[in-house]
């Protein structure tokens, strides 16, 4: 994991979960890893599966959060925030709460790639799914 790995997945979190608790910016932080370790489709590192077309809505150049991720810096403490579980799961600090989770949706959803499919566990307002092929 270099820097730009972790400003990118911090970046994610930021958009994906900046209003969760700490441990659901973890869950998300986890998916992410989760994918990289997959070693599939989504992309082989920290950045090429964040910045996947259509897989972090947050990435999406019609999401309004992308601006505001693209802009945050340091001294917003919820970025400080996502900062610290970029790093933490990142670096192996703290464990995968989704259980190999590769996807989640907010639970105002129900994205056609869930249908059918049982969530592992819901973390604030995410549901984490580890039976996604």
């Amino acid at each position: 994991m270099n820097g730009k790995d972790v400003l990118i997945l911090a970046r994610t979190i930021f958009g994906e979960a900046r209003g969760e608790s700490t441990l659901g910016k973890i869950a998300v932080a986890w998916t992410v890893l989760n994918r990289v370790a997959a070693k599939s489709w989504y992309g082989d590192t920290i950045t090429e599966v964040c910045r996947k077309p259509w897989q972090f809505s947050c990435w999406n150049s019609n999401d309004p959060n992308r601006p505001k991720l693209e802009a945050v810096t340091l001294n917003d403490p919820d970025f400080q925030h996502c900062m610290y579980a970029a790093l933490a799961a990142g670096l192996g600090h703290v464990p995968d709460p989704t259980s190999g989770s590769r996807h989640y949706h907010t639970m105002n959803v129900s994205p056609d790639w869930a249908q059918g499919k049982s969530p592992i566990c819901s973390i604030g307002v995410h549901k984490f799914y580890n039976d996604v092929v």
